[in-house]
């Protein structure tokens, strides 16, 4: 790992990896006017100048990262490669799953369904993972950083989440009560 970020646009660089989102956001769009409304927390939930700016920085930080994964050569043929790539697998399973009971959910019940079952923000711990993937195949530091500041903010944006859930959920505290944050088994 070279203390100097690689900046080498490619072909066979990260930008596949992260090229999932865009995929992703392309779904959520012609899937609908109402999961498009349900992907965003209603403003009324965000309370205070820090939540908001934390906001703000984590969607930088992911646009940050989406163009320098253009720049960033994979390490393939490593043990690196391989390991982001099994890291982006699992990423990109939990991110489909979640993204068909995001969708297939009616707007006005909680998901609970698929990996909503074992994580109440599967959609950020994919994210999380396929970012952190890319990182690893790509051997840079920068990106592993970019990944860490994106966890912390998606940790924020969470909790911002929740809160709105409790007020719209009448059920959605046993909820938090039996489902882990970000990932484990459920409690009965």
């Amino acid at each position: 790992m070279s203390l100097i970020p690689e900046f080498k646009p490619g072909i066979w660089n990260a930008w596949i990896f992260m090229s999932i989102f865009l995929l992703q956001m392309l779904v959520m769009i012609f899937a609908g006017k109402r999961i498009r409304k349900r992907s965003h927390v209603s403003q009324d939930a965000r309370r205070n100048d820090f939540e908001k700016y934390i906001s703000i920085t984590g969607n930088l930080v992911w646009l940050l990262a989406l163009v320098y994964s253009a720049f960033l050569p994979f390490k393939t043929g490593t043990l690196w490669f391989y390991t982001g790539f099994l890291l982006f697998i699992i990423g990109l399973i939990i991110m489909a799953v979640a993204t068909y009971d995001f969708i297939t959910t009616p707007v006005d019940l909680m998901i609970t369904k698929g990996f909503y079952k074992f994580s109440r923000h599967p959609m950020y711990l994919a994210t999380f993972l396929i970012c952190l993937g890319a990182g690893i195949a790509a051997l840079s530091w920068l990106f592993i950083l970019l990944s860490l500041i994106m966890v912390y903010c998606f940790h924020q944006e969470a909790l911002i989440e929740e809160r709105y859930c409790l007020k719209k959920y009448g059920d959605y505290q046993e909820y938090m009560n039996r489902v882990p944050r970000w990932l484990g088994l459920p409690k009965t």
